[in-house]
């Protein structure tokens, strides 16, 4: 048997400080009271409640830029990486939409005869193309941008539909964007709402 004393500065404490509690009073205090619903419409109100709940917490989240809140094909970093890379930038394909209801709009307006005519040609023989080629080559060159970014920037990260994800983010019109942008066009952060 060692006799020597516990210096008082020894790095193994001498058990936890206070006596272990009896496992009925451990249990005791796990207990909560569950109060069952009376019948099948009270469990139903009870359930789509905690259900919009949760998708009330979770909307929250996604628009405060919470990662653990977004679907599946906006998590990682590469996502992360490619969604601010076309925020920060304005972009031809951006225009794309607000372009194209301007084009409606100028087929529909009831023009005089000579007028509409020359409105219709100009739209099929110059803006719709016009349109079609900026989109494709903007979408194109997004893509080809954001994977050789991520490529050098995140190298263990895919690139598996990353350059996709960043075309069809640059087409939608910035405030529709979803996830909202984190950053403005310029690079600055997004300044918090009020």
């Amino acid at each position: 048997m060692d006799d020597t004393p516990v210096p008082v500065d020894d790095p193994k404490p001498q058990g936890k400080g206070r006596p272990t509690p009896k496992r009925r009073d451990a249990e005791g205090r796990r207990r909560q009271l569950v109060s069952a619903p009376k019948d099948r419409k009270e469990a139903y109100r009870q359930m789509r409640a905690k259900q919009a709940a949760e998708r009330d917490r979770a909307r929250r989240g996604m628009l405060a830029g919470d990662e653990r809140y977004f679907p599946a094909r906006d998590k990682g970093a590469a996502r992360k990486f490619a969604r601010d890379w076309v925020d920060s930038r304005r972009l031809p394909s951006q225009y794309f939409l607000p372009f194209s209801l301007l084009i409606l709009l100028a087929t529909w307006v009831p023009w005089p005869m000579s007028v509409r005519v020359q409105v219709l040609n100009a739209v099929i023989v110059f803006g719709w193309p016009v349109m079609m080629i900026g989109v494709v080559f903007t979408s194109g060159y997004v893509a080809w941008k954001v994977k050789k970014e991520v490529a050098a920037k995140l190298p263990n990260e895919s690139l598996k539909g990353v350059g996709f994800y960043a075309a069809m983010r640059a087409l939608q019109i910035r405030k529709l964007r979803f996830p909202p942008p984190q950053l403005l066009p310029g690079g600055k952060p997004v300044p918090p709402k009020k």
